[in-house]
Order: structure tokens, then C-alpha cells, then sequence
């Protein structure tokens, strides 16, 4: 079989120097500027449970938040030109404001999300969408397949068929995941402990997508590192 081709993705990360890139990058144990694993910073009161694995899916991906999902190159397209794209793109826009994050639960997952909806915030991240796919690949069949599976309304695929990806549009959350799936008795406890943990090492206060990030997956078993951090404006 094949290798597939890397896929490369449109996220928002934080500054490497930033408390709220340390924050993601130490819960997770993983970070993605250099590709290594890094201590974990275990939540007070989840010392008993097995932190590795309750952060297992989104260490594949780094400490981002997704503004164009993971995609391979389209035909005749390269890297260096999505870079040089992303580059003149992200030059022109200006960086948006927050009123701040806050740790939600999501389902069973818990993440960071933005304490007060934002309508700039869902027009940029759209506009991402669209200006960047003329670089997606077309779905295989299989990632087509996987996407299928999940219970998608008649809207939902439309943006499926339209951008490879079922959450864009009206359907877009804007989210940092800190945890994969959990049992249902743990969603409320790891959420208060990141509550926690996440007040106490980063400063209160607005927060600023001031950055769109390039991160890139060589094969789909490996994980995503970063590419460039390019700052808007």
C-alpha cells in the first residue's frame, strides 16, 4: 500500500514564548515547534489517572485551533508556494480580538473556546476556508469514508463535499483541545482541574488571534509539527 502523501492544516497557534502556547504544549506533552515531547503538566487531582492517554488525540496534533483542516496538496501545487500564499494572505488581515478563552466542555472532550461568540472570529475563519482551497486535494475515499461516519447534517455535508470538511461556515467552533474523549464521569472533574490549572498560568484578560500558523504531518502516523507562525497584519 501506498504511503500517503503529508497533509498540511491552517491553524491558529499561540507564540512559542506565549503562557498560552506552554499552557497547551505542557498538557498535551507534546510540542510542536520542535517536535519533541515535553514533561507533562498533570492537573492537580488527575494524578491518578493516566494523563498520556487522556491526552493521546490531541497530541497528534499540537496546541492549535483548527481554521482549515488537515488536507493534502492538490495536484500541481507545493509546499513552497502555500507558504509563500499564506504568507501574502495573512499579511493583509488584521489580527482579531477575544473577549477571552475559557475551559469548556464539549461533548466529552474539553478544550478552550472563546468566552463570548464572535462574529469576526467566524468571517475570518471562513475566509480562510475558501481562499486556501484552491491547494486542498479532493477527499480519498477513505477520508471521505471516515468523515461519513459521524452523524452529519444535510449542511454538514454540503460544507463536506464543498471543503473537506463538515465544520466551516455556520458550523464552525472555534476550540483548543486539551483532552481526547472521555468517559462521562471524568468530563467534570478534568474539566475543573484545567479550569484550574489554566487560571493559574495564564494571565486573565482578551485574547488575541494575532497568527495563522502552517502545520504539517509527513504520514499519517506521524504527528503534526509546525511549519510556519506567521503573524497577521
Amino acid at each position: 500500500m501506498t504511503e500517503a502523501l503529508p497533509r498540511y492544516a491552517l491553524y491558529y497557534a499561540p507564540a512559542a514564548d506565549s503562557a498560552l502556547w506552554r499552557f497547551g504544549s505542557a498538557t498535551l506533552g507534546y510540542d510542536a515547534v520542535t517536535g519533541a515531547d515535553i514533561d507533562f503538566a498533570v492537573p492537580l487531582g488527575c494524578e491518578g489517572l493516566d494523563w498520556p492517554e487522556v491526552t493521546a488525540e490531541p497530541r497528534r496534533y499540537g496546541f492549535h485551533a483548527t481554521l482549515k483542516a488537515p488536507f493534502e496538496l492538490a495536484p500541481g501545487r507545493n509546499e513552497g508556494a502555500l507558504r509563500a500564499f499564506a504568507r501574502n494572505y495573512v499579511a493583509g488581515r488584521p489580527p482579531v480580538r477575544l473577549t477571552g478563552l475559557s475551559v469548556n466542555a464539549l461533548g466529552r472532550f474539553i478544550a478552550l473556546t472563546p468566552s463570548e461568540p464572535s462574529e469576526e472570529l467566524q468571517r475570518f475563519a471562513f475566509d480562510i476556508v475558501q481562499a486556501f482551497e484552491p491547494f486542498r486535494a479532493p477527499l480519498s475515499e477513505a477520508d471521505l469514508a471516515r468523515r461519513l461516519q459521524s452523524p452529519l447534517t444535510p449542511a454538514h455535508r454540503a460544507y463536506l463535499e464543498a471543503y473537506g470538511y463538515p465544520y466551516v461556515g455556520d458550523a464552525f467552533r472555534f476550540h483548543m483541545t486539551l483532552t481526547g474523549s472521555l468517559p462521562e464521569e471524568q468530563v467534570a472533574p478534568i474539566k475543573a482541574a484545567l479550569t484550574t490549572t489554566y487560571a493559574q498560568t495564564v494571565p486573565a484578560g482578551s485574547a488575541l488571534i494575532d497568527r495563522v500558523a502552517i502545520f504539517k504531518q509527513e504520514s499519517r502516523s506521524s504527528r503534526f509539527v509546525l511549519l510556519d507562525n506567521i503573524p497577521l497584519g
